[in-house]
C-alpha cells in the first residue's frame, strides 16, 4: 500500500516544517515499510547546517526513520482515532555519507520486536543503492 502525504498526515501528527516523509509504502503493517523524501535546498535547517556546505543533520535522518516506523505502526492501528507515537530511544546510529540538498533518499524500517505498546525498529537510509545511515530506535504508541 503506497501512502501519499495526506494519508500520512492522517496517521502521524507531524507537520511542516517537521514532517520528513513525502510518501510511504507499507510492506507489512506494523512491521516493515519504506518512505521517500527529497530534501529541497530550501529546507530551514540548511541555513545553519552548514551555510557553505549544506548537509541534512543526522538527527533529522534519524527522525525521518522514526516517522517512517510511526507510519508503519499507525497504519496497523488506523482504526484507533487518537494515537500518539512517542520516541523513546535511539541506538547504534551510524552516518556513512552526507545527504545534500535536492537529493532523494529512501528510509527503510523493519521491526526488531514489540512488547505491549513499545516497538523497536531497525532503520536504514539509502541514496539509490548506497547505504548512507542506519540506526535502531524504539517508540511507544499510545491510543484510545
Amino acid at each position: 500500500m503506497k501512502l501519499e502525504i495526506n494519508d500520512i498526515k492522517k496517521l502521524i501528527p507531524h507537520r511542516d516544517p517537521f514532517l520528513f516523509v513525502d510518501t510511504c509504502e507499507i510492506i507489512a503493517p506494523g512491521e516493515h515499510g519504506k518512505s521517500e523524501k527529497t530534501f529541497s535546498k530550501n529546507e530551514y535547517f540548511f541555513k545553519g547546517h552548514f551555510p557553505n556546505n549544506p548537509i541534512v543533520p543526522g538527527v533529522i535522518i534519524v527522525e525521518a526513520m522514526a516517522q517512517t516506523a510511526g507510519i508503519v505502526v499507525s497504519y496497523k492501528l488506523k482504526d484507533f482515532e487518537e494515537k500518539s507515537v512517542l520516541f523513546m530511544s535511539v541506538n547504534k546510529a551510524k552516518f556513512r555519507k552526507p545527504i545534500l540538498p535536492n537529493e532523494q533518499v529512501i528510509f527503510e524500517v523493519k521491526i526488531l520486536n514489540s512488547v505491549k505498546d513499545v516497538y523497536k525498529f531497525a532503520g536504514t537510509c539509502f541514496k539509490g543503492n548506497i547505504k548512507v545511515s542506519e540506526a535502531e530506535f524504539s517508540a511507544m504508541i499510545t491510543y484510545k
